[in-house]
């Protein structure tokens, strides 16, 4: 997938990020080598017990101070508003409850501050997307919980993030079939 594109997706989600990141499904820690100096400090929550321990291996390489931690997306343990930015790469596609997990990156946001996303969405073909549809239950069960018919987009409004821009493309990570992807931003309310 890096090879095909998907280092260049995570360099132009990350050179924004700024100040305390909280990150959100670290995996392997491939996003760590790819924060910029104005980040001050990361704090990366894996539940998967293997990807934790790859994110700890990338972690004592990565240029920024990166904590590793067990969490999942819906339960942060991280203080309210006390983080610069919320990063959710590939990741929002696979949490239980998408909508939970969006209210948790408000709360440790401060206000104001900045949700970086980069996640594969529902197809606007639609064809495509009614394939999306009818293979997401079994694909659920075979990709840990990866839903690929989700309108992350849709839920991060509803969520009442401000989408500051996003850019929405065709990526295969695999070679083929090119998929939906979106790779943007968008800002916590004020109060």
């Amino acid at each position: 997938m890096d090879r095909r594109g998907g280092q260049e997706h995570r360099r132009a989600l990350l050179e924004r990020a700024t100040g305390v990141v909280v990150e959100v499904g670290s995996g392997a820690g491939t996003n760590f080598t790819h924060y910029p100096a104005g980040v001050t400090r990361v704090l990366a929550f894996e539940p998967d017990p293997y990807l934790r321990s790859l994110s700890a291996e990338a972690a004592a390489s990565a240029p920024v101070a990166v904590e590793v931690g067990g969490g999942v997306a819906e339960a942060l343990p991280v203080p309210d508003s006390s983080a610069d930015t919320v990063v959710a790469s590939l990741v929002l596609c696979s949490v239980t409850d998408v909508r939970l997990a969006l209210r948790e990156s408000r709360r440790v946001l401060r206000p104001g501050a900045t949700l970086l996303f980069y996640e594969h969405v529902r197809s606007t073909r639609p064809l495509l997307g009614l394939v999306e549809d009818a293979v997401t239950p079994l694909w659920r069960r075979m990709a840990g919980n990866c839903h690929p018919n989700r309108d992350t987009l849709a839920a991060i409004g509803a969520a009442g993030f401000e989408v500051t821009d996003v850019r929405s493309f065709g990526f295969a990570p695999g070679g083929w079939p090119p998929l939906r992807h979106i790779l943007g931003a968008a800002r916590a309310p004020l109060a």
